[in-house]
């Protein structure tokens, strides 16, 4: 089932919100553990977008907020033209050792999303994979990626919804960790009602509600390599003091139990996130 949230009641970006502030705070987020060891696992939805795209040999295709090049190299592998970027300098090195590994041609450039170095109408395609929708400046980033991509060309994306798993795991971090004043949750990107006030003046949204399983040798272990490994919920642990730091694990153990589907005492958490093609006109 496809799932909304209205976007009435999120905050408008204001004058009063520091956007550079919060944009270094994500930057050192991101950087603090390591995501290529959690976004490796995410590769199979990558390929479903580039399919969903229907990418063609030759084609320019542009990877806004890349992470460690899932969506990257899945154009590669389909013979386009890619640039990878991201403003984390490590995460494009992992791409970039991936790439080097699997022999894939593509172009490793730093960029921020909200100020893309390319001239208008440059790619064919725009693609982000649970990247983009992090954005502090929804609206400027997505007008990037619209004037970036050439008229008849694609922007696809795959974005985590407010309901599902890892929407609740940003919404678990927020119960503990208060947000910046004045922005508005990533997880509006998995709504249709927000992806239509960003794209629906300027090109034709196919929206497909999808599933990604984490699969994990127990939620314990889950624990582990989350609170080791990915950014924002190992700085979350690491900003805590000891009983709010016990107090976040069961929460998250608490939600894992609520959407584990193994019965085995391993973990098997269905995750719900919206793959995206927007036609440009």
């Amino acid at each position: 089932m496809q799932t909304t949230l209205s976007t009435s009641r999120e905050p408008a970006l204001s004058q009063n919100t520091d956007l550079s502030a919060l944009k270094s705070r994500q930057q050192t987020a991101w950087a603090s553990g390591d995501y290529a060891v959690i976004g490796v696992r995410l590769q199979i939805v990558g390929e479903s977008l580039c399919e969903a795209l229907d990418l063609r040999g030759g084609e320019k295709v542009l990877d806004v907020a890349a992470g460690n090049g899932n969506a990257t190299l899945a154009a590669a592998r389909r013979w386009a033209e890619v640039t990878s970027t991201d403003y984390v300098h490590e995460l494009l090195e992992r791409g970039r050792e991936r790439a080097i590994a699997e022999g894939m041609p593509v172009n490793f450039q730093m960029a921020d999303a909200e100020a893309l170095p390319f001239e208008d109408g440059a790619f064919d395609a725009v693609v982000s994979t649970f990247g983009v929708m992090f954005t502090p400046d929804q609206d400027t980033a997505a007008k990037e990626m619209l004037r970036v991509c050439r008229s008849g060309g694609r922007i696809g994306m795959a974005n985590w919804t407010p309901n599902g798993f890892i929407g609740q795991v940003f919404k678990t971090i927020g119960q503990h960790i208060p947000a910046m004043p004045g922005v508005k949750s990533p997880a509006l990107w998995g709504t249709t009602a927000r992806l239509e006030e960003m794209f629906a003046s300027s090109g034709r949204i196919a929206v497909t509600p999808k599933i990604f399983n984490f699969r994990y040798r127990s939620p314990a272990h889950w624990l582990e390599i989350f609170r080791t490994w990915y950014g924002p919920v190992h700085k979350a642990f690491e900003a805590l003091p000891q009983p709010g730091k016990a107090a976040l694990e069961r929460d998250f153990l608490t939600l894992i139990e609520r959407f584990n589907q193994a019965e085995d005492g391993t973990m098997v958490v269905p995750a719900e996130y919206l793959e995206v093609v927007v036609t440009k006109h």
